[in-house]
């Protein structure tokens, strides 16, 4: 890591209170819900990762494919902790507090300075489908971004044949804009996806 690299994640926070998008990203925060931590990604949470994104049913919609090996798993992890010492977007892993397992992982597709702006992605694994875990973890996650980030808007999409991501999204706050057409290659289909987004005014307003 190069020394300007090195000021710019120890530089102080800004003059409005907000931390630099790299501070966010190296001292990636834990969050805690009532059913989960989330928490900066180990290597020994491949094995628990694994189990779920090697189910195909789990990646149909996503635009990664199932895991076939636990080398692969370990390699996003590794990819995961590269991105958070780098000081790059990066993602939580989803830690059931209950059973201590990693039951998803929840972070950033992208993010723009230049507008303030972000997209978020998650996935869960199946068993942990409709406990209202990934709506815990995206309402947590949100949260903490508008109140540690400049951020004006949040974005989130799924694939429209997927409306129980939309549910996670709706119940979060996140609004529909509308269906993008042909919006993603996916497993050589295009799809088309529907687009949610959560801007600052519209947290503002909810914490009243």
């Amino acid at each position: 890591m190069s020394f300007f690299w090195n000021r710019f994640l120890a530089a102080p926070e800004r003059a409005d209170g907000f931390q630099s998008p790299a501070q966010f990203f190296y001292n990636l925060p834990r969050l805690e819900t009532e059913d989960l931590i989330l928490r900066k990604p180990l290597m020994k949470d491949a094995k628990d990762i694994f189990r779920y994104a090697s189910d195909e049913e789990v990646a149909r919609y996503v635009l990664w494919e199932p895991h076939r090996r636990l080398s692969e798993t370990r390699m996003f992890v590794r990819s995961l902790r590269s991105r958070c010492r780098a000081g790059w977007p990066s993602s939580w892993v989803v830690v059931l507090r209950e059973t201590g397992t990693v039951i998803g992982t929840i972070g950033f597709v992208w993010y723009s300075s230049e507008n303030n702006s972000a997209e978020l992605g998650y996935s869960f694994s199946r068993e942990h489908w409709n406990h209202g875990y990934a709506t815990q973890a995206l309402k947590a996650v949100t949260d903490t971004l508008f109140r540690s980030l400049p951020l004006n808007r949040l974005e989130a999409q799924h694939d429209v044949r997927n409306p129980a991501s939309g549910r996670v999204m709706q119940k979060s706050g996140f609004v529909r804009e509308g269906t993008l057409r042909g919006r993603i290659l996916n497993k050589g289909e295009y799809v088309d996806t529907a687009l949610y987004a959560f801007l600052r005014s519209d947290w503002e307003s909810a914490q009243w």
